[in-house]
């Protein structure tokens, strides 16, 4: 993976480092296929991305990359019950409005979910929200007027989801500035990746 891409997506990193090779992947919110990208020529996983936005499908084709152009919301019943090793929801998940339900079909059509999102527990945003400002970062770079994140969450509530949920969490790795944090990540981690299955 490119320095330049492990840069501006740290947790890309984190996510193809549970990826083996030749599985298969579904990438809910790809973007420009990046992700996806890398994971068939250097894991030679098999997949589709699925993404909305136009100028990103032609930059999935440009690049190779399987994608179908959908809205998330709508759900995945066009993909079939178990059709995929993994289902990946990167940076994508705090813009979902349904998210139980999307979480659920995730681990519907894939044997594991991976997600990563910004940590809004992370103490910079906690500094912001104390002098009374919406948080503003690299992780949150949108203004509250024209953000399309609509359930900012925490590492705990993450977590206390997929206990309503019954989904068994596998893996975590919290990030900030490309760096892994082990002590008080929800306090100092900025991205949260998270694999996780079904508990039955």
């Amino acid at each position: 993976m490119s320095p330049t891409l492990i840069q501006s997506r740290p947790d890309f990193a984190a996510i193809a480092a549970w990826i083996p090779a030749g599985a298969s992947v579904l990438d809910l919110g790809c973007g420009d296929g990046s992700l996806l990208g890398y994971l068939k020529n250097e894991r030679n996983v098999r997949g589709y991305g699925v993404e909305i936005d136009d100028a990103n499908i032609l930059h999935c084709i440009a690049r190779g990359v399987n994608v179908i152009q959908s809205n998330l919301e709508d759900g995945l019943s066009g993909f079939e019950t178990g059709a995929f090793d993994f289902v990946i929801l990167s940076q994508t998940l705090q813009a979902t409005r349904h998210t139980e339900k999307l979480v659920r079909e995730m681990l519907r059509v894939g044997r594991e979910g991976i997600v990563s999102f910004p940590n809004f527990g992370y103490w910079k945003a906690r500094l912001q929200v104390l002098r009374g400002n919406m948080p503003v970062s690299d992780e949150l770079p949108y203004q509250w007027y024209d953000t399309p994140n609509v359930h900012l969450c925490t590492l705990r509530d993450f977590e206390h989801l997929c206990h309503d949920l019954d989904v068994r969490i596998l893996d975590q790795r919290v990030i900030t500035n490309g760096r892994e944090i082990a002590l008080l990540p929800n306090l100092l981690g900025s991205t949260a990746v998270y694999r996780f299955r079904r508990n039955s």
